[in-house]
């Protein structure tokens, strides 16, 4: 039986980064994550991207723009990609179809996202609102994606408790391992097609009978 094709859109940075991706790979070989990798895209040209993907043997894609729709949909169409999993990118996403592209964001949605919301960005304003006694944790999320940042429909939420020594550092770390143990098996119920929507509908966003993802 032939495995959905998934490509992955990962920033990282000019000299490291791009964790997500390598566990994501990593999962799949060992066949957590029941899905066929087809490419790594970056928009960083020897980044830790790159590098990872070398090493790993998934086909790397250099993508520094122009971030526009007819854009992002040469790069899928010429990779067959089925599934678009964006782990790590930092580029506004048009033009591909919500239904099938699903992003993981280090930090609670709706409060915590938008432009300018990632990285130790957003782990310094999530501890800003814990110093201010409105939050008592984080969190990983996940999320269809649509038009505007951050905004599609959540099926996934992970809790991660800040602890009262914390720094956004030290909380990132925590929030990152999370993401690496629970990405993989969500992103599994996603291209097994156990969590969908319709792409337009909020209220057709469907999940296992007994999941709880809030």
């Amino acid at each position: 039986m032939n495995k959905p094709k998934m490509i992955i859109f990962s920033s990282g940075t000019k000299t490291g980064g791009g964790s997500g991706f390598e566990n994501l790979v990593r999962t799949q070989k060992s066949g957590e994550l029941s899905a066929d990798i087809v490419a790594a895209v970056s928009n960083h040209e020897a980044g830790g991207v790159r590098e990872k993907a070398d090493r790993l043997g998934i086909p790397f894609i250099l993508f520094q723009g122009p971030f526009e729709a007819s854009q992002y949909q040469r790069i899928t169409k010429q990779t067959g990609a089925e599934w678009i999993s964006l782990s790590g990118w930092l580029k506004l996403v048009i033009g591909l179809p919500p239904a099938r592209t699903f992003n993981i964001h280090p930090a609670p949605l709706p409060r915590f996202g938008g432009k300018g919301m990632y990285g130790h960005y957003v782990h310094e304003a999530v501890m800003e609102a814990f110093k201010r006694g409105e939050v008592t944790h984080s969190a990983v999320t996940m999320h269809f994606v649509t038009p505007i940042y951050d905004e599609g429909p959540i099926f996934f939420q992970f809790p991660v408790k800040i602890l009262a020594d914390d720094t956004a550092e030290t909380l990132g770390a925590r929030v990152n391992k999370a993401e690496h143990e629970w990405q993989p098996k969500i992103t599994n119920m996603v291209v097994s097609g156990e969590i969908s929507w319709d792409g337009k509908n909020r209220d057709s966003l469907k999940v296992p009978e007994g999941y709880k993802f809030l």
